[in-house]
């Protein structure tokens, strides 16, 4: 089982704590977090591009001008995809991106992004993290004593108010429950601090 410091709050090593294999150290599959971030992507999409088509566009209700005689290549409306300000021929239209990927593939990348932190040494567990009030220098004092002097991804056990609040102020720190954890919120920020409590939790969830 892997093993990484444990911290308080004031950034000083009060011990160890061991991971569970089967969560934090298996084998990174590279391929599964690849389509687990497409997904997420994909899934984000809004989908509400639009073109107009010939039949959309304002004007071009009477044909230009007739059929034959004039020298003229035929036309049946000025508002055609070849006429300035004419339709457009299979441009966007509104549609959905999102897809789903497969549970087992999902719950690979997730271990996989949890195990890759753990190997990198960018994973930091605290043995809690609690406020009495809500106040932003209280959580860039924990920061500043852990050493995070870039981005952070804070893993909580359960909704606290205090904590969330206190940090959602602070440029590329973002806080996140256990059971909204995802793939490329791991990935993304360069450090993944969690609670020892939480720990337990997402070997309990992700088991």
């Amino acid at each position: 089982m892997p093993k990484v410091d444990l911290y308080n709050m004031k950034g000083e090593t009060i011990g160890e704590i061991e991971l569970s294999d089967a969560i934090f150290g298996i084998d990174i599959n590279e391929n599964a977090m690849h389509l687990a971030v497409q997904n997420q992507l994909a899934n984000r999409r809004q989908g509400t591009h639009s073109t107009k088509t010939k039949s959309e566009v304002s004007g071009g209700g009477r044909k230009p001008w007739r059929q034959k005689g004039t020298g003229r290549a035929r036309h049946g409306s000025i508002r055609s995809a070849q006429w300035v300000k004419g339709g457009i021929v299979h441009g966007p239209r509104p549609r959905s991106y999102s897809y789903t990927l497969p549970k087992k593939i999902k719950r690979l990348a997730l271990k996989s992004a949890l195990s890759s932190k753990v190997s990198n040494n960018e994973i930091m567990v605290l043995d809690q993290l609690n406020f009495d009030t809500i106040k932003t220098k209280q959580m860039v004092n924990v920061l500043d004593a852990l050493k995070v002097d870039k981005g952070a991804l804070i893993v909580l056990d359960s909704k606290n108010e205090n904590v969330e609040r206190s940090a959602r102020n602070i440029p590329g720190i973002k806080t996140a429950l256990v059971n909204t954890i995802n793939v490329f919120d791991i990935l993304k920020y360069d450090k993944f601090i969690i609670t020892k409590d939480a720990v337990a939790k997402v070997e309990e969830v992700y088991a």
